[in-house]
């Protein structure tokens, strides 16, 4: 009964060299739990290095980076000092345009909608920083920069009142936290392109300085941006008689930074501190690459929402 044990002197006297039935039923059992190992570790490494963890906003230009005060700069993981807004597809989500072009000076309507990977319409939205969706617009050249909060209808499309102001090509930047079916939260920032037929005259850049005035008010900062790391840049707005003005909160923060990457146009959205910090709205930025970048900080004191604009060298 069975076959002949390893190693059993077969007929002619020849020991036979095949294993026997028990013999490779263990060694296929003991292959197969090795390679179970190795798969499982292999695909463990992929999922740690691109999943989205429920309830996390894993896209720093969207979720709080907060420190104790006085930390100094420390190195990020390079996916976490990528631009955003390079492309109309990320993360499984795509930017899908309804209206594009405008007529410069004439307020028209953006209207667009946000669909998934299976090029389903998008409808539930995490609240982040009081809105669920914010676009940033900025002309090629950096300039004519507007912050805007759409509204969405029923079924998915977002519309918000928009004017060009000049003829070119735009940049519009939807940043949001999308919500799906299994809780799961994904913040990105999606990019398309608008049109305003006409003359273009790009306007160069403003040289670099750490203060500029908006509406009578002076607004400058400290701290030097630099590739790859996470630093403290510090805002603070004076008066002309040289005092603070009482700072309110906007959207649920005093103050809203964004920065843009000459070139490719590419986007960082930072949120501060939840307080002030000496009387300073502090962020922390993090540049993904040196390069010329245009930053725009929202403020607002006495009811009005100002916008105070910089140009930043990192190198």
């Amino acid at each position: 009964m069975g076959g002949a044990a390893a190693g059993e002197v077969g007929e002619g006297g020849a020991v036979s060299a095949v294993p026997d039935r028990a013999t490779l039923r263990l060694a296929l059992v003991v292959g197969g739990l090795v390679l179970a190992v190795l798969l499982g570790f292999g695909l463990g490494r992929i999922n740690s290095g691109g999943a989205t963890l429920a309830g996390g906003l894993p896209d720093s230009a969207l979720a709080d980076h907060t420190h104790a005060p006085g930390t100094g700069a420390h190195a990020h993981d390079a996916g976490q000092a990528e631009a955003g807004g390079l492309a109309v597809s990320q993360a499984g989500y795509t930017l899908t345009p309804l209206s594009g072009e405008f007529t410069a000076g004439q307020t028209g309507e953006l209207r667009f909608q946000i669909r998934d990977g299976q090029r389903r319409t998008v409808t539930r939205f995490a609240v982040v920083h009081d809105k669920p969706m914010h676009v940033i617009v900025v002309r090629r050249d950096l300039t004519g920069y507007q912050h805007l909060h759409p509204t969405m209808a029923a079924d998915g499309t977002w519309s918000v009142p928009l004017t060009l102001p000049r003829p070119g090509i735009w940049r519009a930047y939807a940043d949001f936290t999308a919500l799906a079916d299994d809780g799961r939260q994904t913040a990105t920032t999606l990019g398309v392109d608008l049109v305003a037929p006409g003359g273009y005259a790009p306007r160069a850049l403003p040289a670099p300085a750490t203060t500029t005035t908006v509406d009578g008010l002076t607004v400058g900062y400290q701290g030097g941006p630099q590739p790859g790391l996470t630093v403290p840049v510090s805002f603070r707005v004076t008066g002309a008689d040289g005092t603070g003005p009482a700072l309110e909160r906007y959207l649920g923060a005093y103050g809203h930074l964004v920065a843009l990457r000459a070139g490719d146009l590419g986007y960082l959205h930072v949120h501060p501190e939840s307080e002030l910090v000496d009387g300073a709205i502090q962020f922390w930025l993090t540049t993904p690459g040196p390069g010329r970048y245009r930053l725009y900080l929202d403020f607002a004191t006495g009811g009005k929402v100002r916008t105070a604009e910089f140009t930043v060298i990192v190198q």
